[in-house]
């Protein structure tokens, strides 16, 4: 009996994760999409670069989406055999909610695993594709779409504008090419008419120039002399290289240091590292300040004789008031001199060991927030389960309608929290342990809770109770003013 109850559950289920997961999926893809689609547009990319950016991209967002299709596929679930009575019929045979929800909670606990291990050994290496490629993209020049009357800068060193293109795509018409050779002057080409082809190894671009001029104009950069050149011409053939415009593949090692794209071993391996670094800085700092700090050395410099002797005279130390009454006049400008240049320099090295200090800081607390996210975010997927199974058991509704409601509701919390302990942890105003299980710690109570309600059968979202226990406080406070209206 119980075996057909874990299958029933199971069935119930398996398709609303599936769906839930890649509609979520899809809809950050969506994001991804909108927030990189100034730099696509208009590079002329082919199909197969598109559908590999979206891949890394969406294997980037794998951990965030698993949460939230686990809770709504768990409300929808629920709330499906609420809907249905089933539950009801389930419970009163003896069964409890706890044991009903078993065979989803280990189902929860394997995708928790997943989870991990797609944050700790897939998403690093997504993230390092996924940043090479959109470097790539990035920096490539856009794809060659000559319009009349506009300027296309997309080749390195020139900006070509034609006032008109015939039908034929091919013959030009009034064409103007800037061409900057160095830093100082800009060569021209001006023509009336041109042809442009490609070469026959495809690798360049041709403009057959006719009855046009050529400025340039030569100098150097300590003279203020040019030389004016102007060269006309009855044919001028302009050679430019496509390769330009083809996507150019960076190396993985330009991004392997970033901390996204590190497993939880490396990481432990640089927080050790980095751990030991300020003990270093501090070493190095002190070494440094010895140089101008040169009494640190003595515990106690006061010496109880009356008289000291400075550059070889004796000064009377019985009515000193200050230390620049110990000073001889003609030497002190020097003194004060020096003085102020250790003052200097010491401020220099303790600014340059206080910025240290900070970086080394920042780095640590990155990893570990890095660190702990990528345990958190899994965990939460158990969370958010114990959140979803006992709030559709209870809301009793199946479909997209409220139980889309209340996974956006619940989701939005755990993403804000999420957002606000990072937050919080990058400001140092909580440590990286707290600041990023902050939606585990705030949502685990809310978890309980919801599953104590379902468990005793909680009328917590039935309107019909809220409007009864309405009509009975107005039962109550009517009752109350006819009895103190008789007094």
């Amino acid at each position: 009996m119980f075996k057909k109850l874990d299958k029933l559950i199971l069935k119930a289920f398996v398709w609303p994760f599936i769906a839930t997961f890649f509609i979520t999926l899809f809809v950050f893809m969506m994001q991804i999409l909108w927030k990189y689609i100034d730099d696509l547009v208009g590079k002329g990319l082919d199909l197969l670069t598109l559908i590999e950016f979206l891949i890394y991209a969406s294997a980037t967002l794998v951990t965030l989406a698993m949460p939230i299709a686990i809770l709504l596929s768990s409300i929808m679930t629920f709330g499906k055999l609420g809907e249905s009575f089933e539950l009801v019929a389930i419970k009163s045979s003896g069964i409890s909610l706890l044991r009903f929800m078993r065979p989803l909670f280990f189902i929860s606990i394997l995708l928790s695993g997943v989870a991990f291990l797609f944050a700790n050994n897939i998403a690093p290496k997504a993230n390092l594709k996924f940043a090479v490629i959109y470097h790539d993209i990035y920096t490539k020049s856009p794809a060659f779409d000559l319009k009349d009357g506009v300027f296309y800068n997309g080749f390195r060193g020139f900006s070509i504008k034609v006032d008109k293109k015939d039908k034929d795509k091919s013959t030009l018409h009034n064409v103007l090419i800037y061409e900057q050779s160095n830093s100082i002057q800009d060569n021209t080409i001006i023509s009336e008419k041109g042809k442009m082809t490609m070469s026959d190894d495809k690798k360049f671009l041709e403009f057959r120039l006719q009855n046009g001029n050529r400025y340039e104009e030569k100098g150097t950069f300590n003279s203020t002399k040019t030389e004016f050149i102007d060269l006309s011409f009855n044919e001028y053939n302009k050679l430019f290289d496509l390769s330009q415009l083809n996507i150019q593949k960076t190396s993985d090692s330009l991004f392997m240091n970033n901390i996204r794209m590190k497993t939880m071993r490396q990481l432990n391996v640089d927080l050790d590292s980095l751990i030991k670094m300020p003990d270093s800085i501090a070493k190095q700092t002190q070494k440094n300040l010895s140089a101008y700090v040169t009494y640190a050395k003595y515990k106690n410099s006061f010496t109880p004789e009356k008289e000291m002797v400075i550059a070889e005279k004796k000064i009377d130390t019985s009515n000193a008031k200050s230390f620049d009454d110990l000073i001889p006049e003609d030497l002190k400008p020097l003194v004060n001199d020096q003085a102020l240049n250790v003052a200097g320099n010491t401020r220099n090295l303790l600014q340059i060991a206080s910025s240290d200090f900070k970086s080394r800081n920042d780095d640590i607390t990155q990893h570990k927030i890095e660190w702990h996210k990528k345990l958190s975010l899994s965990v939460a997927c158990l969370v958010l389960f114990f959140i979803g199974a006992p709030l559709g058991s209870i809301i009793r509704k199946g479909g997209l309608g409220t139980p889309l409601v209340m996974a956006l509701l619940f989701f939005m919390v755990f993403y804000l929290l999420n957002i606000f302990g990072e937050k919080f942890t990058k400001d140092n105003l909580v440590y990286p342990i707290f600041g990023m299980w902050l939606p585990v710690i705030v949502l685990s109570p809310v978890g309980f809770f919801l599953t104590y309600k379902a468990m005793h059968d909680s009328q917590l979202f039935n309107k019909e109770y809220y409007y009864r226990s309405i009509k009975k406080i107005g039962s109550a406070t009517k009752r109350i003013f006819k009895t103190f209206g008789k007094k």
